[in-house]
């Protein structure tokens, strides 16, 4: 994939993160030890797919840097942990989405994300309860549903909806990389940021972080990007033109 990056973008970043931070900085009240409740990451998955991966990580990075601070107004801790993960989900999203994914392929990832997602949150309910403050009940059928009916979404689609197959399974990529990311830094650097964490994570940690934060974001990238993507290409019939080619391989004009 060749990319052109052109003064346009730079503009599409400020607006994506702008957007992106504010309506973080809205929906900041439900966090899970510093890690938000964000449904504001269906903007810059929406960025990435209609203007390339380097506008969707780019404006990703620094829209929840400028959420960050007027979240927890920890800089270095938005830096090291929330800049870094934000960046190499939304890229990934919108690489992945430009690649043509068989239905074999789709489902494949289905089955892994299936395991990897759901069997360790049931041989870890009693630490990911007590670490959220939920019933073990509650967790279990928030966080379980919440994983099986994002999962369920993404088969349909790989099924009957072919045209956003891999924007699905970007969007499982990418969230998985992200949520890895972040955990697994909130937890390196938690002993540097003691001020604000109050002691180090334990190692323990790593996997409650990671299931939250999959099982809150991949629900909106899924269920709300698809139909606000289809809405621009209608409304902007040039971005349609940027997808295909992007997808065949070929340069863009950006221009048309």
């Amino acid at each position: 994939m060749k990319t052109l990056f052109k003064t346009q973008d730079i503009a599409v970043i400020g607006i994506c993160a702008a957007l992106y931070a504010v309506v973080g900085i809205l929906t900041a009240n439900i966090t899970f030890f510093g890690v938000g409740f964000l449904p504001a990451v269906v903007i810059p998955a929406i960025f990435a797919v209609l203007c390339g991966p380097w506008v969707g990580g780019l404006s990703g990075a620094l829209g929840i840097f400028i959420r960050d601070l007027f979240v927890h107004g920890n800089a270095g801790l938005s830096l090291v942990a929330g800049v870094p993960a934000n960046f190499i989900l939304f890229f990934l999203i919108g690489y992945i989405t430009y690649r043509h994914i068989s239905l074999k392929q789709a489902l494949a990832g289905v089955a892994a994300a299936a395991v990897g997602l759901l069997v360790p949150t049931i041989i870890f309910l009693p630490e990911f309860a007590s670490y959220t403050g939920l019933s073990t009940e509650v967790f279990l059928l928030t966080f379980v549903l919440t994983i099986i009916l994002s999962l369920a979404v993404i088969a349909a689609v790989a099924i009957r909806w072919k045209e956003w197959r891999s924007y699905a399974i970007a969007s499982v990529i990418g969230q998985a990389v992200g949520a890895g990311l972040l955990s697994i830094t909130v937890w390196a650097v938690s002993p540097f940021f003691l001020s604000y964490f109050g002691t180090p994570f334990a190692a323990s940690y790593i996997l409650p972080l990671f299931v939250w934060t999959f099982a809150t974001e991949i629900p909106f990238i899924l269920l709300a990007g698809p139909p606000i993507i289809k809405a621009c290409y209608r409304a902007f019939p040039s971005l349609k033109f940027r997808t295909r080619t992007e997808r065949k391989g070929g340069t863009i004009d950006q221009d048309r």
